[in-house]
C-alpha cells in the first residue's frame, strides 16, 4: 500500500445523499440514483482543458453535515455519490450540494476491500489524528479508485 499526501482546497459536489440509517446498500443504491440520472448534473461537473469530468466522489459525513468522521466506530454516517462540480453550480430537485472543507489528505488507492481499515491502522501506528470523514474518489480517466483520509484542516 502506497501512501500519498496531497492538500485539496474546498470543492464541491454535487450528488444524491442518504444515510447508514436509509438500511443495507444505501450507499449501492445512491450511485445507482446519481448514475442513472448523470445527464442532470453533466453539465456543471468540473472538466479539465480536455473536457473531461475531473472526479467522481463519495463523500462522506457525521451525520450531522460537520464533515466530522462517521460515528459509532465508522458505522453511522451521511454519504453523498456525486461528481466534482464548478463552485457556483446549484443542486438541481433530488440532488445536494456539498462544500467540502479544505483538508491536507493521505489517500491511496484501493487495491482490497481492507484498505480503509489497513489506512486506518497506519494511521494509528503513526500517531496520525484523522481530521474529518474520509471520501472515496474515482478518477474518470483511469478508472482507479483512491481513499482520501484528511488529516490536517487547511
Amino acid at each position: 500500500m502506497k501512501i500519498n499526501k496531497c492538500i485539496k482546497e474546498s470543492f464541491v459536489v454535487i450528488g444524491k445523499e442518504g444515510s447508514t440509517n436509509d438500511g443495507e446498500r444505501f450507499i449501492q443504491k445512491l450511485w445507482e440514483d446519481a448514475n442513472s440520472h448523470f445527464y442532470e448534473v453533466e453539465h456543471m461537473a468540473k472538466k479539465d482543458d480536455k473536457g473531461n469530468v475531473v472526479g467522481i466522489w463519495g463523500t462522506m459525513s457525521d451525520l450531522s453535515g460537520s464533515f466530522l468522521p462517521w460515528e459509532d466506530g465508522f458505522t453511522k454516517g451521511l454519504y453523498l455519490a456525486g461528481v466534482e462540480c464548478v463552485e457556483t453550480a446549484e443542486a438541481p430537485d433530488g440532488w445536494k450540494k456539498w462544500v467540502i472543507p479544505s483538508y491536507e489528505y493521505i489517500y491511496v488507492e484501493c487495491e482490497n476491500e481492507n484498505t480503509f481499515s489497513q489506512v486506518i491502522n497506519y494511521m494509528k501506528e503513526n500517531g496520525i489524528t484523522l481530521a474529518g470523514a474520509v471520501h472515496d474518489f474515482t478518477c474518470p480517466e483511469t478508472g482507479n479508485n483512491y481513499m482520501f483520509f484528511p488529516i490536517r484542516s487547511i
